[in-house]
């Protein structure tokens, strides 16, 4: 028996290396590529929302995530308790290495905490001249709870907006971006107007709170616009949902969609994870990023 034990342990030896030299020896044309995203945005480490959200949702699509954190939060699905940011240089020095190492095929900009980090990825977006980079104006958390400082909302205003290929604001954001009242789909077809008058070449405003929940798509600096129907999804973990539209747009802007259909994907993509959301923690729960596993 020791014997046959040890015959048995050395073919099943050569038979993976045999696999494991001719998965080596593949060509790159042989090996599926994995668009790579890269996600801005601060770290919530009950995976809601932000950076660890982003991983899962990149996963979900098959694309491959990086990570440049711009602030760490104390928070759990009950809210968000402190906020400390990452220093301008940190963030700076981070992004210029994952340029120089990977080949992007979009960006997704979320929570950009400061003023600091907001002139940081600015400059960093400008400098490279990316593609493909998705702007999630977050401006405070689903408790209410200031994610971005004052100062850091105007820097983001007056550099960003003209520089992204899309920003993806909820009512809420397109409202305190534009100071337009957002109630209704007449007055966020105003906003994305406005939008466009500030600089932005596309917008999708994100009607969750409308009623029905529908997004509108203004493109083309609002040659074209079309409005997405949703239905409203009962359930109490919705914490994220912004994040994930926002990503998951990104990654099916990297898989070659256009804005559109990336749109309708996206927003697809949001309906299911919310409709398979399984309660976790003692608040407003995540979604279920993840839910195809």
């Amino acid at each position: 028996m020791p014997g046959l034990f040890l015959c048995w342990f050395i073919v099943q030896l050569d038979a993976g290396f045999a696999a494991g030299t001719l998965a080596c020896n593949m060509s790159p044309k042989d090996k599926k590529a994995r668009p790579i995203v890269l996600s801005i945005a601060g770290y919530d480490p009950s995976s809601g929302a932000g950076i660890t959200a982003d991983i899962k949702t990149m996963a979900a699509h098959g694309c491959y995530g990086v990570t440049c954190i711009t602030s760490l939060t104390v928070q759990s699905t009950q809210g968000v308790k402190r906020v400390e940011h990452v220093d301008g240089r940190v963030i700076t020095e981070t992004l210029e290495e994952l340029l120089s190492d990977f080949s992007i095929s979009s960006v997704k900009i979320g929570m950009l905490g400061s003023a600091e980090a907001a002139r940081a990825v600015s400059a960093f977006v400008r400098r490279n001249q990316l593609g493909n980079v998705v702007l999630d104006p977050v401006l405070k958390s689903s408790s209410g709870a200031d994610l971005i400082s004052r100062d850091g909302a105007a820097v983001m205003k007056e550099r960003m907006l003209s520089l992204v290929h899309v920003i993806t604001p909820n009512i809420d954001e397109a409202a305190a971006l534009t100071g337009l009242p957002v109630n209704t789909p007449e007055e966020a077809e105003a906003a994305a107007r406005r939008l466009h008058e500030m600089g932005v070449r596309n917008v999708i405003i994100t009607g969750g709170h409308l009623d029905p929940p529908s997004d509108f798509v203004s493109s083309s600096g609002g040659r074209e616009n079309r409005w997405l129907e949703g239905k409203k999804i009962e359930g109490h973990s919705t914490h994220g949902t912004g994040c994930a539209f926002s990503t998951a747009l990104a990654c099916n802007l990297a898989l070659g969609l256009n804005l559109l259909d990336a749109a309708r994907a996206a927003k697809q993509y949001v309906a299911n994870a919310l409709k398979k959301a399984v309660q976790v923690g003692k608040g407003h729960g995540p979604i279920n990023h993840l839910f195809d596993l």
